[in-house]
């Protein structure tokens, strides 16, 4: 059960950070001016790897999950 919470909540994080990834990528188009071309990429760097962050998680906690399995070791 906490297995699928677990999952279930790095699934969500994943989906929140794309979202803020695609809502930083629409806001650096729409950017006019130097200033908010500068911040629109500032949010877009730190949207992106918020969301590469989330992606290892997972990334890791499936090759975690993969080694349990090999040893047979279950939680």
């Amino acid at each position: 059960m906490l297995k699928e919470l677990e999952e279930d909540q790095i699934y969500a994080d994943i989906q929140v950070a794309k979202q803020e990834w695609e809502r930083a990528m629409r806001q650096f188009e729409d950017a006019h001016g130097q200033d908010e071309i500068d911040y629109a990429i500032y949010v877009l760097e730190a949207a992106e790897r918020k969301y590469q962050i989330h992606l290892r998680r997972a990334k890791q906690a499936r090759a975690n999950e993969d080694v349990k399995s090999q040893r047979g070791v279950s939680m």
